[in-house]
C-alpha cells in the first residue's frame, strides 16, 4: 500500500549545469538586408564552389573574414557588441577577441550536419534571409550521460534537443562546444546566414 506523503513535505528544485545561449534581433539594421543579400549572392556568383565543412546542398564561403568587408561594417559592430555582452556574462569581458565569419547559404534541401566549433570561445549566427520553411537550428543536449537515457523530451533529466526558428535579423550566440545542426531547408528562396566565432 502506497503511503501518502506528509502535508509538511518540502521539496526544493535545483537545476544544475544550465547551458546559456543569447539572442538579439537587429531590426534597426533591416534597411541593409537587401543590399547585404545582394552582396552575398555576388560573392557566391564570383566563387561558386562551396568551401564544404558541415554545409550540404548549398554554398558557404571559403573567406572566413566576411564581416571585415566594408559593406558589412554596421553588422560587424552589432555582432561584436552582442559577443561582448555574452563574454561579460561568461566572465571574459576583459578578453580581447577577433571574429572569424563566413557565409552559409542553404538551397532547397540544404542542411548542416551535427558539429561544434573547436578552438573558439563563443559561436553564433546572424540570419540575413529566412523565408518560410527555413531549416531550424537545433541544439543537442550537451550532457553526455542522458544521450542514451530512456527519458526523452523536455522533462527533468531527459535527453532533449532544442530548436531555434530562424528569422531575418536574428542573432543567436552559444558556447562553441554546444553541438548543433541545421534541418533541411524547404523553400526555393535560399536561407542566408552569416556564421561566426569569437576567438
Amino acid at each position: 500500500m502506497q503511503k501518502t506523503p506528509p502535508k509538511t513535505l518540502s521539496v526544493e528544485q535545483i537545476d544544475l549545469f544550465p547551458t546559456r545561449i543569447w539572442q538579439s534581433r537587429l531590426s534597426s539594421l533591416a534597411p541593409h538586408f537587401a543590399a547585404w543579400a545582394a552582396a552575398v549572392n555576388a560573392l557566391r556568383d564570383a566563387s561558386p564552389e562551396p568551401a564544404g565543412r558541415s554545409n550540404r546542398l548549398g554554398w558557404n564561403s571559403a573567406d572566413t573574414a566576411i564581416l571585415n568587408r566594408r559593406e558589412f561594417d554596421e553588422l560587424h559592430g552589432a555582432i561584436r557588441a552582442c559577443c561582448l555582452y555574452a563574454l561579460q556574462q561568461m566572465g571574459r569581458g576583459d578578453r580581447r577577441f577577433g571574429l572569424e565569419s563566413w557565409i552559409n547559404i542553404h538551397d532547397r534541401g540544404g542542411f548542416n550536419f551535427l558539429h561544434m566549433h573547436d578552438g573558439a570561445v563563443l559561436s553564433g549566427v546572424f540570419y540575413l534571409q529566412a523565408p518560410p520553411g527555413s531549416g531550424k537550428l537545433v541544439f543537442r543536449d550537451p550532457r553526455s550521460g542522458p544521450i542514451n537515457a530512456s527519458l526523452k523530451g523536455a522533462g527533468a533529466n531527459a535527453h532533449n534537443e532544442v530548436q531555434l526558428q530562424p528569422e531575418a535579423g536574428l542573432v543567436a550566440l552559444f558556447p562553441h562546444w554546444l553541438e548543433h545542426y541545421v534541418e533541411p531547408h524547404q523553400n526555393d528562396l535560399p536561407r542566408i546566414a552569416i556564421s561566426f566565432n569569437a576567438l
